[in-house]
């Protein structure tokens, strides 16, 4: 086409050739005119990079756990004492004197301090001999010396006698002192009493004896 047109404006003779070479030229000059403008046209974009991130994962932190022992509370029982036996006495029974310094004599004087044998409320038989002895303190200021004696004096009288404590007993001093009787013969309850003495002078508490005869 373009060789026509320029044989055509300068009106100079073309050389003859042939339609179907004429069209082929053209075609492929179009075609190249095509690509040629869309290679130029066209501009190829600039590659983007993105990194790709993987997070990592959060750390976990294990506290270790402290075990500790348990508190003990302590615990205590008690046990009460069992008793292996217990005598129940009856009757009248002997008490001490609550102010003994009232029956003090000169620097004699005699507390009671509790039954050894024949505790009141004690049963014998008809007859028998028995022996009754008291716990007693020297509670004066002076000691009590062998011809100190146990002297009765009332009550009922049952064959016993006044006797010698035959010891001493230095003051402050605990001790026993005895009389032996002989029960009577009929069923009742028999009291009889006693003092120590020195010579003919009684003192201190009254010693009580008591029993019953059945």
């Amino acid at each position: 086409m373009l060789a026509l047109i320029l044989a055509a404006c300068t009106g100079a003779a073309a050389p003859t050739q042939s339609n179907e070479v004429l069209m082929t030229s053209a075609v492929g000059s179009m075609v190249a005119s095509f690509f040629g403008t869309q290679t130029a046209m066209y501009t190829p974009s600039t590659p983007t990079f993105t990194p790709t991130y993987t997070p990592f994962p959060s750390p976990t932190i294990i506290y270790p756990t402290a075990t500790f022992a348990p508190t003990l509370t302590p615990t205590f029982i008690y046990y009460s004492p069992v008793p292996v036996g217990s005598i129940t006495a009856t009757g009248t029974l002997s008490t001490p004197t609550v102010d003994s310094n009232s029956l003090a004599v000169g620097c004699n004087n005699l507390a009671f301090v509790r039954d050894v044998t024949i505790p009141a409320g004690t049963i014998v038989a008809p007859g028998d001999y028995v022996t009754k002895t008291w716990k007693v303190e020297n509670t004066g200021t002076c000691d009590w010396l062998y011809q100190y004696t146990l002297v009765l004096t009332g009550g009922e009288y049952y064959e016993s006698k006044d006797v010698k404590i035959q010891k001493r007993v230095p003051v402050g001093s605990w001790t026993e002192l005895s009389v032996s009787m002989t029960a009577p013969r009929d069923n009742g309850t028999y009291t009889n009493y006693w003092r120590l003495s020195e010579g003919p002078t009684l003192f201190g508490a009254t010693l009580v004896a008591t029993f019953t005869v059945q």
